[in-house]
Formats: structure tokens, sequence, C-alpha cells
């Protein structure tokens, strides 16, 4: 029992960096927690984001957080089953997100219900499948666009080393 739990708190930290690699648009990270052959398949009101392979899904993710982007993603909620080899797992989470692109003016938010399969690869988790459908989505023209006085990916793309 005491594997699995380790195992399941793993996974959690998987997960939570995988939304904060998201957040910041750092595609090394990204890399870091995808399988190499991950599916990614995300269903919204306004998109179908369906993407094969890290070498596919991590450009296609970082380009859309660009520096006139903000946001947030944040997981809860975790239904996580490691299967009987140890080797694989399933889990279930709850999204709820926030973002505005300043290029379009436009302001998503909504929820989501996750279903994520997980593979130990030279001994550590990564995420192999990642999907979810909307619980609701809400979508708004802002005018006039609101200020952001800090905004992390506009400071990454005056100084990258942060």
């Amino acid at each position: 029992m005491a594997l699995r739990l380790e195992d399941i708190e793993l996974i959690k930290q998987l997960k939570h960096r995988y939304c904060r690699f998201l957040d910041t648009a750092d595609a090394a990270g990204l890399t870091s927690v995808l399988a190499p052959d991950v599916v990614v398949d995300y269903v919204g009101a306004t998109y179908h984001f369906h993407a094969e392979g890290s070498a596919e899904v991590v450009p296609l993710l970082t380009a859309a957080f660009h520096e006139d982007f903000v946001g947030v993603h944040t997981v809860h909620q975790p239904e996580i089953t490691v299967h009987d080899s140890g080797e694989s797992a399933e889990g279930r989470w709850t999204l709820t997100d926030w973002a505005v692109d300043l290029r379009t003016g436009i302001e998503t938010s909504g929820a989501c219900l996750y279903r994520d399969e997980y593979r130990r690869i030279d001994g550590e988790w990564r995420i192999s499948r990642s999907a979810y459908r909307r619980l609701f989505e809400k979508v708004a023209k802002l005018d006039p666009l609101p200020d952001f006085p800090a905004r992390y990916l506009a400071e990454k793309a005056q100084r990258p080393e942060i």
C-alpha cells in the first residue's frame, strides 16, 4: 500500500508541474513531464485541440501561451488509480482555468473534467494521454482591455532567463 501512495503523490506532483509548465510556456518542462508518444485531446466549446507525440504537442502548447497571454490552470480533486503492474496509472481531475489573450481581447474561463493516463518511463512517471471535456466555458470579448502591470510571459519574452 505504501508504494501505491508514493506513486499517487508522484503523479499528483507530475500533474501540478504540467499546469505550471503550461502557464509559463516552459517547453523543456513540458517535454520532461510528457511521454514521447503522448496523445492530447482537449475539447472546449470554441476549440478541439488534438495532437500526438511530444514533438508535436509541446510546440503547439507553448505557441498558444505567448507574451500577450495571461492565464492560470489549476487542477483539483484527483482520483488516481495505479494499476497492478505499478508501471501505469490513470487519473481524473477537475480543472478550473482563466485566460485572457490581449491580442484578441478574448477572455476564456471555465471548468473541465480531465481523464489522464500515466506510464512509468525510466523510473519516472510521465503523462501518456491527457484528455478533457468542458463542464462549462465562458468566452467574452473584453473592451476595454484590462491592464496587467505584472505579466510573467511578457517579462519572459524580455528576459528569457526568468
